[in-house]
């Protein structure tokens, strides 16, 4: 099953050491992982401040290749992953999430694919899972069709 091999790829990344790209000084660190994709404008993928990690809004890019996975269930799979991946770079994990926030493009079409999307990553307890927001919004960065952010705490 595809889930099981993110999950591979996020258990490989997630050993890896991770520094900041720049740190402000207030303290706040910057972070733009070689590990996933490039991001695509002038922001950073992931910033963390005290025990508090951001994570911008991922996309169903590919880290390996800078593409986008299919349009549905595989696109917005991968998107959680990138942030779960992200997270974990961060030396949390995603029972540590705090609060995320998805934007959509078609309530109707892909709330139900962003709910088992979740549901894979997070289980069938919903007293597991984070807070969640769901926004649906006139258009995405490159009219992609989800975008998942993430708000989690680091020991």
């Amino acid at each position: 099953m595809k889930l099981l091999g993110i999950f591979s790829l996020l258990s490989a990344a997630s050993s890896l050491a991770l520094e900041p790209n720049y740190t402000s000084p207030a303290g706040v660190e910057i972070y733009n992982p070689s590990t996933l994709f490039t991001p695509t404008g002038p922001w950073s993928l992931m910033s963390k401040a005290g025990n508090t990690v951001y994570i911008a809004g991922m996309r169903g890019i590919y880290p390996s290749n800078d593409t986008l996975a299919p349009v549905g269930i595989d696109r917005i799979r991968q998107a959680y992953a990138n942030m779960i991946q992200l997270a974990e770079l961060a030396g949390t994990d995603r029972f540590s999430a705090v609060r995320l926030v998805v934007y959509t493009t078609d309530m109707y079409r892909y709330r139900p694919l962003c709910n088992q999307a979740q549901t894979e990553f997070w289980g069938n307890d919903p007293n597991r899972h984070p807070p969640r927001t769901i926004i649906e919004v006139q258009r995405l960065n490159d009219d992609d069709i989800v975008e998942v952010e993430g708000t989690f705490l680091a020991p």
